[in-house]
């Protein structure tokens, strides 16, 4: 059960939203998700709440819980297409320019741009009315990871499709990598019934199954060692149980990336061997989206962890390896679109990068 403190509202915060329930012209919608969260502040129930404004608790902890992890704006915007603009075109242009080179986090500042700069004074939900009709959302930037060069992931491409192209018999091509699947309850999305409230019993634990894999696309071998650490005590532990499943290999392409423990004495003792049937071949760095078994990674979590309670670590981390030794071996073909070497190169030139 979410447990919800009262006095969690800082001064400034009280003060916009008691202002927002008082103005006449503010909306009623808005007005009314002000209206509980200064109660919610104030120490009052979610279920007196609700009560109170004919609506069920669990709405009431949806908006507290929007409002805590992505602030009041989030909170107020509710899809907003806006009518009639107070503004000319001109002011609209200069606005939408103005707010293109910046990243406002609230409309407080928006507002009091356009008060300045145009003389109107908008209320909170009038100025979000305006943003929306003007193609403006509110919404999070998503975290991009450094990436390689372009020319590095198109030769690696290059290289991949002609390896796979001219590659003889008495060869193999396996994909590697390390996965954590923490001991959590992940709830994800999911078409329901309105008004059926789905629930998934949490769990809060802090530990975790170590997984260092690897997989060929060709036939889904799905080798796997489980080790307490991953390091590279684990890789050689890895590269020595793929070799022994293809005995019939002369040479296994084993593609993973620059993780140090990847390239360590470990490795490097046991690619010096005479009878070693490994060759390794680095992903350019930060590379994951070139590296499919980060999808099967993906496919696991649907399976295992996505909307499930375990009562234990143990019956979690006995999940994961079900789905390590019978899962993939046994319903391979049901998800193996998902799992494929449909390579992009992708750039930073394909976002608005925040500076």
């Amino acid at each position: 059960m979410l447990m919800i403190r009262p006095g969690f509202l800082s001064s400034a915060d009280r003060i916009e939203l008691e202002a927002c329930v008082r103005r006449q012209r503010e909306d009623h919608g808005i007005a009314r998700r002000a209206n509980a969260i200064l109660l919610l502040d104030d120490g009052e129930s979610c279920a007196r709440i609700a009560k109170f404004l004919y609506l069920d608790d669990d709405t009431i902890r949806g908006w507290y819980k929007s409002y805590r992890q992505d602030g009041w704006d989030a909170l107020a915007f509710d899809g907003w297409k806006g009518g009639q603009s107070r503004m000319t075109q001109a002011q609209e242009v200069a606005l939408c320019a103005w707010l293109e080179a910046r990243f406002c986090r609230s409309t407080v500042e928006i507002r009091a741009h356009v008060a300045a700069e145009c003389g109107l004074n908008y209320s909170h939900s009038g100025c979000i009315k305006l943003l929306a009709r003007l193609g403006f959302e509110y919404r999070k930037p998503k975290p991009l990871p450094r990436v390689a060069s372009a020319q590095k992931q198109t030769a690696f491409i290059a290289f991949y499709e002609r390896l796979m192209r001219e590659l003889p018999a008495d060869e193999a091509v396996y994909f590697a990598d390390a996965v954590h699947p923490e001991y959590q309850t992940k709830p994800a999305f999911g078409w329901v019934k309105v008004g059926s409230n789905p629930a998934v019993l949490s769990t809060a634990g802090r530990g975790r199954v170590n997984i260092h894999g690897a997989v060929n696309l060709e036939s889904f071998d799905a080798p796997f060692v489980e080790p307490t650490t991953v390091d590279g005590v684990s890789a050689v532990q890895l590269l020595t149980k793929i070799e022994e499943r293809n005995p019939d290999k002369r040479i296994i392409h084993v593609i993973w990336d620059n993780a140090a423990y990847h390239k360590g004495p470990d490795v490097r003792a046991f690619l010096s061997r005479t009878s070693c049937r490994i060759h390794l071949i680095q992903l350019p760095p930060y590379c994951p989206h070139l590296n499919p078994i980060e999808r099967l990674w993906a496919v696991l979590h649907q399976y295992v962890t996505h909307n499930r309670y375990y009562a234990s670590q143990k019956q979690f981390a006995d999940a994961i390896l079900a789905f390590m030794r019978y899962t993939i071996p046994q319903e391979w073909t049901k998800f193996r679109d998902k799992v494929s070497d449909n390579f992009r190169v992708i750039t930073h030139e394909n976002f608005r990068v925040l500076k």
